[in-house]
């Protein structure tokens, strides 16, 4: 292990569990912002899946690695994290491991696991599963990721709110702390629309708005959908797009109401999960985005619609407040009647429009993967300074 905070370090990355979503997004921003010369790094070593690793960029100084474990089901790579991993990160020379999906059973030290899914901490949004097995395996994945946090040697949040909701559960973490948020791709860049009277638009060229999340429970897109309902009932000239993957009983919610309010699908789409490559050509089409999550740990297609620079209706619970701040406005997304109050504010006052979508993409300049990549090395760096202290 090197001794000084100044020397060049190698860094193991356990992507076992990164496939899909947000996940593998930030795993892939977060390598491509590495600057290896300037960040002081020697080397990176990623074990993942052979589909997780084919989407990774090929560089000098990335080691990508696929144990035949990790292409199996969750019992095998629960199996390999456990003893697998520690070995492989030693014969590897690593001076820290990196736990970007949270839970981590291994002996090697020192180690920094992250914390990017706050569902688990939240009992009432656990709850709405029923008894089922997705509510057991939020219980599993609250006590791993739990028992993981007090256990690290260093442990990275996205917001206050997520470090606070987590702490609450965990109870006094040992481990040393950072807050390090999500960055923005530069595709995402400014594009901001000449904010019309809603008296502008028609049938022909209805005013479009978008949700794009995963379509579950929590996410409330029967509340939006009902609350969209009630606008065009009221005469506005309105679309709603759903945009994300899908939890299948949530969809099934979905889809009911759609055929009983919309069954001809004149206005109301579910397009499925895009590719995040395509996600910027989505929001440009758009006029006003919503998001109306329960829990979120950070609230990454808000940060997109910000620096886009649409118009926002967002929920005021969780952790939004805290990366929208007085850029958008904010409803109860359990209550369709107040989405709806919010989204008919926007729709009367254009200048209003107009004056959220810049404060919200001035705040968004302040977030870069570049930044968050050195946010990342400088806290892995710190914790090791403090283990060799």
């Amino acid at each position: 292990m090197r001794q000084t905070n100044d020397a060049s370090i190698r860094i193991g990355i356990d992507a076992a569990n990164i496939r899909i979503g947000g996940g593998i997004t930030h795993l892939l921003e977060l390598l491509d912002a590495l600057d290896v010369s300037t960040m002081q790094i020697n080397q990176v070593y990623v074990w993942a899946s052979e589909q997780t690793l084919q989407r990774l960029p090929n560089q000098e100084w990335l080691i990508k690695i696929n144990p035949p474990s990790l292409n199996q089901g969750l019992i095998a790579r629960i199996g390999w994290q456990c003893y697998g991993l520690s070995k492989a990160a030693k014969a590897a020379c690593c001076d820290v491991l990196l736990i970007p999906g949270g839970s981590y059973f291994g002996s090697f030290t020192p180690v920094v696991t992250m914390s990017q899914n706050l569902f688990p901490f939240e009992w009432s949004m656990i709850k709405l599963s029923g008894f089922s097995v997705r509510t057991f395996k939020f219980i599993l994945l609250r006590w791993a990721q739990s028992w993981s946090f007090r256990r690290s040697s260093g442990v990275i949040f996205l917001t206050e709110h997520a470090k606070n909701t987590v702490i609450k559960v965990t109870g006094h973490l040992r481990a040393k702390q950072a807050i390090v948020a999500h960055g923005l791709n530069p595709r995402f860049d400014y594009q901001p629309k000449i904010q019309l009277p809603i008296e502008q638009y028609s049938a022909n060229n209805p005013y479009q708005l978008i949700y794009i999340s995963t379509v579950d429970v929590y996410k409330n897109q029967t509340q939006v959908i009902l609350a969209i309902e009630q606008l065009r009932r009221k005469g506005y000239p309105l679309t709603l797009a759903l945009v994300g993957p899908a939890e299948p009983g949530a969809l099934e919610l979905v889809q009911k109401l759609q055929a009983k309010i919309d069954p001809k699908r004149s206005w109301l789409q579910y397009l499925g999960a895009l590719s995040y490559e395509n996600l910027h050509l989505v929001y440009q089409k758009s006029d006003l985005s919503i998001f109306a999550s329960s829990c979120e740990t950070f609230g990454m297609t808000v940060l997109e619609n910000m620096s886009v620079g649409l118009p926002i209706a967002c929920s005021n619970i969780s952790s939004m407040h805290e990366i929208l701040g007085d850029g958008g406005l904010y409803f109860d997304p359990t209550k369709p009647s107040d989405i709806a109050a919010v989204v008919e504010k926007y729709l009367l006052h254009p200048q209003l429009r107009d004056q959220k979508q810049k404060i919200a993409h001035s705040l968004s300049l302040q977030y870069s993967w570049r930044r968050c990549a050195q946010e990342t090395v400088d806290f892995m760096k710190s914790v090791l300074v403090k283990k060799i202290n």
